[in-house]
């Protein structure tokens, strides 16, 4: 018989018998003709065939054999949470460590530093829906080591700028491939490989990314200090490099059902079909023409924006902001590790909620606390009062970080999750850009921050009541047409 040389042998365990368990036609990556894989043979040799009567006479298996002790989804949720953590050199926390040491060498004004930022995060944010379509068409197994190559030659590319135009173009391909398709292909895997339990994948998942707040900054400064600013950029594009492209491009695999197994760290087809799907979600795929057409889209897309902007223009302004009330800078900076502790709690807690309770309800908790937050801030009582006032901020962005990543995929389906998530991503990062604008304009123009706080008490406001209302779309009820 002739065989055929399988690329999934890392992870293919099916026995061949007649009771083993059927792949669903509901699955995406369902074929009528998926392989067979016999025990006892080597997974290279296997046979790409349709099952027969005789298998189960010739091979008299136990239903378990040939399945492995270790399923494969924790090895994706552990690339997941990685990536994520990887996305570090591209992310605000992470490039705070080298503004000042690159300021006075390149002899960059600040203006013209923050200026640059600015439109890099814009451009990176523009180009998501771009990245999230070839995710879609391609897969992370195939796009994640090259935005990862990418990612690590930008780190190159920082360590040897020496004008102001070289750190618009470094600044842009750091932003797009670290803080935006990074952050989305991590989302992307966490959407394929789980279901029922992609609440509680994205919880752990997510604290990929809270750690990196804790680690990578102390990680920079100590670099920074031992060998400049342009090794430790050096430094960086190498950890990426080693972390991400090999281990993705051997061990990642873009979904459970090419492998024969089931999302949720299943080996069989769970007993009840309804128990596969997650709460409050719907089981029709929408296009991203579609997805924009939904009432719900754009209510879930207020959320993370509000959440954006204001935790944008918060953390830009926490040492002048905290000033006001008497708190010097150390203290001011100490207290943004509360933060980080607070959101690794509400990430894992928000997580576990969303499997149980609707998407909806969560995201307005995270609105409630951003309120509370920002109240705490206008009417602090006392300088001790500031790590109360960080942990309710950090309570508030790990729900986001969770719940807010896995929601587009619980409502829109699989097929076009990567395109979805890139467009709603794009409007996160317009509204961090816009974030400390109020702020400023405040500070500039009355000397205090009292009434652009006050508008900001407005946003979460109002998305957290218009998220109360976002149910799942359903096509008998909303008008979709086209395509994306």
């Amino acid at each position: 018989m002739a065989r055929t040389i399988l690329p999934e042998m890392c992870y293919s365990h099916r026995p061949a018998h007649s009771n083993a368990t059927p792949l669903p036609d509901s699955y995406v990556g369902y074929r009528p003709d998926h392989t067979i894989f016999s025990p006892g043979v080597p997974i290279f040799r296997q046979s790409h065939r349709r099952p027969s009567p005789l298998d189960s006479e010739s091979l008299p298996t136990p239903p378990n054999a040939g399945r492995p002790a270790f399923h494969p989804g924790w090895v994706m949720l552990a690339l997941a949470a990685v990536t994520v953590f990887m996305s570090a050199p591209g992310q605000s926390f992470s490039v705070a460590a080298f503004v000042d040491p690159m300021l006075t060498e390149l002899g960059i004004g600040r203006t013209q530093y923050t200026f640059a930022y600015m439109t890099a995060t814009l451009i990176g944010g523009f180009s998501l829906p771009l990245i999230g379509r070839q995710v879609d068409r391609f897969g992370a197994r195939f796009v994640l080591p090259l935005v990862a190559a990418g990612l690590a030659l930008a780190c190159g590319w920082m360590s040897a700028l020496g004008s102001l135009t070289g750190l618009y173009l470094g600044f842009t391909l750091i932003r797009c491939l670290g803080q935006g398709s990074l952050t989305l292909i991590s989302n992307w895997i966490i959407g394929e490989w789980f279901q029922s339990r992609r609440g509680l994948a994205a919880g752990i998942c997510a604290v990929g990314g809270t750690a990196s707040v804790l680690i990578i900054p102390q990680i920079n400064d100590a670099f920074i200090e031992a060998w400049g600013w342009r090794q430790a950029w050096l430094v960086l594009g190498g950890i990426v490099a080693v972390s991400l492209i090999l281990p993705a491009a051997v061990f990642l695999r873009d979904r459970p059902e090419s492998l024969g197994l089931f999302p949720d760290w299943q080996f069989e087809r769970p007993a009840h079909r309804a128990t596969t799907a997650a709460l409050d979600s719907t089981a029709e795929d929408y296009t991203v023409r579609q997805a924009l057409r939904c009432g719900s889209f754009w209510k879930i897309a207020a959320v993370v924006a509000t959440v954006s902007l204001v935790g944008t223009g918060l953390m830009f302004h926490q040492v002048s902001l905290l000033a006001e009330h008497g708190v010097d800078r150390s203290t001011a900076l100490s207290a943004l590790g509360v933060q980080a502790i607070a959101a690794t709690l509400s990430t894992l807690i928000a997580g576990i909620l969303i499997d149980r309770l609707p998407a909806r309800f969560v995201l307005a908790v995270s609105m409630a606390l951003e309120i509370c937050a920002i109240g705490l801030l206008i009417l602090l009582p006392s300088s001790g009062w500031i790590f109360v006032y960080s942990a309710l901020l950090g309570l508030h962005g790990g729900i986001i970080r969770s719940a807010g990543s896995i929601i587009w995929i619980n409502y829109f389906g699989r097929t076009h999750q990567g395109a979805i998530q890139g467009v709603a991503m794009s409007v996160m990062v317009l509204a961090a850009a816009l974030g400390p604008i109020p702020l400023a304009l405040a500070h500039d123009f009355t000397g205090g921050y009292l009434s652009a706080l006050l508008l900001f008490l407005l946003f979460p406001a109002a998305a957290g009541l218009a998220v109360l209302t976002a149910h799942p779309p359903n096509r008998n009820q909303t008008a979709v047409s086209g395509n994306s």
